[in-house]
């Protein structure tokens, strides 16, 4: 992914461990996890509400096309 391996995940794990405690450790990785979920759906939505706007774009753009034939 980021060219983090198993060794180097194991030291960030425990410096983490060490600075925050046990008790701190799960709350904080909720929260990491929770920010990542929401953060990945808004890229999703907004991704969404782009195509479907290109989509729309698109089908105007052929009806004016095919409108502007029909005339001429």
């Amino acid at each position: 992914m980021f060219g983090l391996g198993a060794p180097e995940l194991l030291l960030i794990l425990v410096i983490a461990l060490i600075v925050f405690g046990p008790g701190k450790l799960p709350t904080i990785g909720s929260a990491l996890g929770k920010s990542l979920r929401e953060f990945k759906d808004a890229v999703n939505s907004a991704e969404t509400r782009s195509e479907s706007s290109t989509a729309k774009t698109e089908a105007e753009t052929k009806k004016e096309d095919t409108d502007s034939n029909q005339k001429a």
